[in-house]
């Protein structure tokens, strides 16, 4: 499963997506993450699809490595549809199974929040797969850094989560390991009750949380040693600039923006 799975991961490259600034990487991703909530047409999810595409054709990172590291997600993407025509009891009755009925709600709501978690995912795996972990690491300590005034803990909260996602594939890597080693002990993952499945789980979370700690208590060690310090006096060997392709960046995604909300119903 993590062999395929590159959320977290960083591919070099010198794409257009790979040389603008992070800061700007961030900021439309998080942005977009909130307008893609007021799609609520065909037309604005087109949008929406359009300028995905787009995005993942500038990156230039090969189309069969970006839908191969999206399957781990399309369980959860398979299962929120699934959700909502199990839940969802609105509008006209489209299809019918015994006593179950399916609901044009029910459909189209599946089928919308859906679109919005892959589009979601996907936007974040291009701002990770384009991003170097320390570069990510800078640009949020940098659009923090007002805080500094108020004695937040800027550089400490951008490293915890550059460390975060530099140690999701690990993680997941140590989960495929320790399931495997489980399987050959009998531990059956995949068949069973709900209730032997979570027993079956707790082997593989005991050994895993430990080897987190363990990992981390060996970062922390590491980073001592070599005198870390953490942010206050440290100098960059990188500064940060926007350039022209930032300001063109903003400007293509303003007008991503305004095609959402002419495109609503």
């Amino acid at each position: 499963m993590s062999s395929s799975l590159i959320i977290g991961q960083y591919v070099p490259g010198s794409s257009i997506i790979h040389r603008i600034d992070p800061r700007t990487k961030i900021t439309i991703v998080f942005f977009f993450i909130i307008f893609i909530f007021l799609a609520n047409s065909f037309a604005s999810y087109m949008v929406i699809l359009l300028f995905s595409m787009i995005s993942a054709v500038l990156s230039k990172i090969p189309p069969s490595y970006l839908i191969k590291g999206l399957k781990p997600v399309w369980f959860l993407i398979i299962f929120t549809f699934l959700l909502h025509i199990l839940l969802t009891r609105e509008g006209d009755i489209v299809f019918s199974v015994a006593n179950f009925h399916i609901y044009s709600d029910s459909l189209t709501r599946g089928v919308a929040i859906s679109l919005r978690f892959f589009f979601l995912i996907l936007m974040t795996t291009l701002l990770t797969l384009t991003t170097s972990p320390i570069a990510i690491t800078d640009a949020i300590e940098s659009m923090l850094n007002p805080l500094r005034r108020y004695r937040f803990p800027v550089h400490e909260l951008a490293l915890m989560m550059s460390i975060s996602l530099r140690f999701i594939p690990t993680l997941m890597q140590e989960t495929e390991k320790i399931s495997k080693a489980q399987a050959s002990r009998g531990v059956d993952f995949r068949t069973g009750t709900i209730r032997d499945r979570l027993q079956a789980i707790i082997p593989l979370l005991v050994p895993l949380f430990v080897s987190a700690f363990k990992r981390a208590e060996e970062l922390a060690m590491a980073m001592e040693a070599r005198g870390y310090q953490g942010g206050e006096g440290r100098t960059k060997y990188r500064q940060l600039l926007l350039t022209p392709k930032d300001y063109i960046s903003f400007i293509i995604f303003s007008i991503f923006v305004l095609s959402i909300i002419v495109t609503r119903n």
